[in-house]
Formats: C-alpha cells, sequence, structure tokens
C-alpha cells in the first residue's frame, strides 16, 4: 500500500493509504489537519517510516493493542491526581485554543517531561484517537482520573464546535474543586492532629510521671486529695487495662467502617455531619458551592438541564444532600422548574434559590450559576478562615486546662505530704 509523508506543526510523519484522497480523510478522521502531503516511493517510504517510528521520545504501542500501564509498587496501574489531570485539561485546552488539532496537541504534550502515570495516559489516549475515537470515547476507555463529569463535558465541547473552551471550563472546575477540599482538609487536620497531641500529652503524664510521684506519697500514708485521686484512678486503669483501650479503639474504627459501608447509618451520619454545630454550616456550604460550580458549568457547556442536575448529584459525596438532588431531579423530570424542588431540601441557601428562579426565567442561568458559585466559594473559604482562627485558641484552652489541673493534682498532693509530715 502506498506510503504518504505529511506535515504539521509538530513536524513529519506517514501514514499509509490507498491513495492521496483517503490517506488526507484518515487524517481529518483521527483530528489531524496536514498543511502538506505527498506520496513517498521505494526506499524513501521505508526511512520515512522509520524516521516516524523512532521521532521523539514517545513511543506508542501497536494500534489496537492500547497502551502498557504504568504500575505502582502494588502491581496496579498508576494513578493520575487531581492536580495532574486539571493541569492536563488546561494545557490540551491551551494547545487547542492555539490552533493545534487534537493529535498533534495530545503528542505535544506526551513529549513535555511527565510522569510515568501520565505517559501512560496519553499514549492510551492518542493510541485511541488515532484509531477513529472521539476524545470523550478515549477519555472513557482509560478510566480513572476521567469520571463521568469530564467524559461528559468533553463530549458536549466535542459536538458543539467548541472543545477548547470547554476543556477550559472543565479545567476550572477541577482546580476550583481542589483548591476547595485543601480548604477543608487544612481546616480538619490542625484539629485533630491538636487533639492527638492533647491526648497522648495527659496519657504521658499520668500513665509515667504521675505514678511515680504518687509511690512516694502512698510510701508516707497521705490522704489524697479528691483530684489526685482522679489522676490515680486513671493512671492504674491505664496501668493494668491499656490493652483493652487499645481494643475499643480498634472495634470502634471497625464499627464506623461498617457504618459508613451501610447505606442507611450512612446517610445518617452525613445528614447529622451537615447539621452539626461548628462543622456542619461549613461543610453545608463548601457542598452548594461545589453543587452550583458543577451544575454551571455543565450547562455552560450545553448539557441538558435535567441531564447536568443527574451528573452533578452523581459527584456530590454527601449521602444526604445526595439524595436531595437526587429528589429535584425526580421533580424538574416531572416538569417543575429547578428553583422550586431546590428550596424544598433545606440545604441550600435562599439566595441561591431566588438566583437559580431568576436564571431560568431570563435564561441566563449558566452565567448566574457560575457568579453565585464564585460567591459561596469566597464565603467557603472566609468561613473555613474563621473556624480555624477560632479553634486553635479554644484547644489551647483546653490543653491548658487539662495541664492545670494535672498540676494542681499534683501539687495538691505535695502540700498534703508537707501537712503530714509537718504534723508529725
Amino acid at each position: 500500500m502506498p506510503t504518504f509523508e505529511y506535515s504539521t506543526v509538530a513536524g513529519n510523519a506517514t501514514i499509509e493509504a490507498p491513495d492521496r484522497a483517503a490517506a488526507l480523510r484518515q487524517l481529518i478522521g483521527r483530528g489531524v489537519a496536514p498543511s502538506g502531503i505527498h506520496e513517498v516511493r521505494g526506499r524513501a517510504a521505508q526511512k520515512a517510516a522509520a524516521a516516524d517510528a523512532a521521532a521523539g521520545p514517545l513511543k506508542l504501542d501497536a494500534p489496537g493493542t492500547g497502551a502498557t500501564p504504568a504500575t505502582n509498587v502494588f502491581g496496579g496501574r498508576a494513578s493520575v491526581s487531581l492536580q495532574d489531570t486539571a493541569s492536563f485539561i488546561r494545557e490540551l485546552a491551551t494547545a487547542l485554543s492555539a490552533g493545534l488539532p487534537l493529535m498533534s496537541a495530545l503528542k505535544t504534550l506526551a513529549r513535555s517531561g511527565r510522569s510515568a502515570a501520565q505517559q501512560t495516559m496519553l499514549r492510551h489516549l492518542i493510541d485511541r484517537v488515532e484509531q477513529g475515537s472521539s476524545l470523550a470515547e478515549a477519555c472513557k476507555s482509560y478510566g480513572k482520573p476521567f469520571d463521568a463529569l469530564l467524559i461528559n463535558l468533553i463530549k458536549a465541547g466535542e459536538v458543539s464546535g467548541k472543545l477548547p473552551e470547554v476543556l477550559h471550563q472543565a479545567a476550572d472546575l477541577l482546580e476550583k474543586s481542589l483548591a476547595m477540599r485543601r480548604s477543608i482538609v487544612s481546616a480538619t487536620i490542625y484539629p485533630a492532629m491538636l487533639a492527638v497531641l492533647i491526648l497522648s500529652a495527659v496519657v504521658i503524664a499520668t500513665t509515667y510521671i504521675v505514678p511515680r510521684i504518687l509511690k512516694t506519697l502512698e510510701s508516707n500514708k497521705v490522704q489524697l486529695p479528691w483530684t489526685t485521686q482522679i489522676i490515680k484512678t486513671f493512671a492504674d486503669f491505664m496501668g493494668s487495662y491499656w490493652w483493652v483501650v487499645i481494643g475499643v479503639i480498634i472495634l470502634g474504627v471497625l464499627a464506623f467502617a461498617r457504618a459508613r459501608a451501610n447505606p442507611v447509618s450512612r446517610y445518617a451520619m452525613d445528614r447529622f455531619v451537615l447539621k452539626a454545630p461548628l462543622m456542619g454550616p461549613m461543610l453545608t456550604e463548601a457542598a452548594v458551592a461545589r453543587f452550583t460550580r458543577t451544575l454551571g458549568t455543565l450547562v455552560q457547556a450545553g448539557l441538558p438541564v435535567l441531564g447536568a442536575l443527574r451528573l452533578t448529584a452523581a459527584t456530590i459525596t454527601n449521602t444526604a444532600m445526595k439524595k436531595a438532588v437526587l429528589e429535584v431531579c425526580e421533580k424538574v423530570a416531572g416538569g417543575k422548574t429547578i428553583a422550586d424542588p431546590l428550596e424544598k431540601t433545606g440545604y441550600f441557601p435562599p439566595l441561591l434559590v431566588q438566583i437559580v428562579s431568576l436564571g431560568e426565567r431570563s435564561g441566563k442561568l449558566p452565567e448566574l450559576l457560575t457568579n453565585a458559585a464564585n460567591s459561596l466559594e469566597e464565603r467557603t473559604e472566609i468561613r473555613v478562615k474563621v473556624f480555624t482562627e477560632a479553634l486553635r485558641p479554644l484547644l489551647v484552652i483546653v490543653m491548658a486546662l487539662i495541664a492545670a489541673f494535672v498540676i494542681v493534682s499534683i501539687l495538691s498532693a505535695l502540700l498534703a505530704l508537707q501537712d503530714s509530715l509537718g504534723g508529725s
């Protein structure tokens, strides 16, 4: 079969086809727009094919075989992080916006310095697109990190002919989601670490330091104050039944994991979390902000409202709010507007409900949802900062009170010993 050499902004390559027109159709079907194409014959064809196979650091598997996945230490496919996925989507959008064809953009990204997991992902996408698959189909066949949300966004971009714009929106969504997740994690990790340190300090003080002091008091038959007796009882219990404490902790962790695996108990736990003081309003507002951002991005990409709602519900991790949004989907499928059932869930603020209602009436739902998401994310960040700043002194005060109780207990015992020695 004749070999044709074609030129693109990424370089020269070859393709086999019955004639020039067939070669051009194959290239266009792959998303490649060559600037020139001509037939090469004899040894020139062999050299061109060999040069194309050896060009650059990228080595693609044979068509139809798929990419060889990079593996982790456990033998599974190495995963691509959310940060790397957002970076890849952003760079691909930028390359397409600059006028690069899809195949050239993917190959250009593959030849830049990337991790083994990213290289595996790009090889798979290039392999599938070269076989004639769309970008959305290639991403779907790869699996994680491409979830239903990303795949449908890419599909909407391809169908509408606005793939670069939609990819920019998808990158914005991923980056906002990552920033929100980091804010929530940073707000919860610090208090958890401080609480563990406080508990560790109390256990060490009462099981190692206090018993040594109490031995001296017991040898002199001193009547211990009630505060010291509390410390002594705790120290004796930890010294004799420490294994019970460890067992209770392990059983508690297992029970929690089992409760999270059960749909009924998980729903009750998730609902309690959203209603809990301090943390509840912050987590609710973060979930609402993510819901608003995701729905706005999907509708702006051209997806139908009902389909966008269902995809958005699938991204919600809190089962109580997810169930509420699915109920909204049922009402919308029955002909209702979004705003009314959204208000009845009790999770969404009245201002957001009014914005959604106005967007539905004016036909500007995507723009209004995006503006509302920006406002909600700013409010969430402020709430997270306030929560973190307020919790630090509160935990320090708790730690100081515990330390003061232990010190007072020891001093009270020493004063009792002094009075006993003075009296004798």
